[in-house]
């Protein structure tokens, strides 16, 4: 299995973000091809300092580092990410890593 996590900063307006993320880019980002999960923070994400300055953590799962690479250059995955622009006004990191239970 393997993960992209997103985390985006905190907008310029959390409310307009919510909307626009619940309602216009999580439908688009679902029809990624090989995408087998998707989740979302909810509520306040923190850390053991305190404030973080991110708004909202997804985790998307795929297959591999490889189904994920494939995925972000169809169609679908460069529609997601040319999106990302139109709500995420305090910007968005990108990690991907193959992952492995223990």
């Amino acid at each position: 299995m393997a993960k992209l996590v997103v985390l985006y900063k905190t907008p310029a307006d959390t409310v307009a973000f919510d909307k626009y993320y619940n309602e216009t880019h999580i439908p688009i980002a679902k029809k990624i091809p090989g995408l087998k999960s998707y989740e979302v923070s909810k509520g306040v994400v923190a850390s053991p300092a305190g404030e973080t300055g991110i708004h909202l953590v997804a985790l998307l799962g795929f297959d591999s580092l490889a189904a994920i690479q494939s995925a972000f250059a169809s169609p679908e995955g460069q529609a997601a990410g040319a999106d990302v622009p139109n709500f995420a006004t305090g910007g968005a990191e990108l990690l991907m890593f193959d992952t492995v239970e223990v």
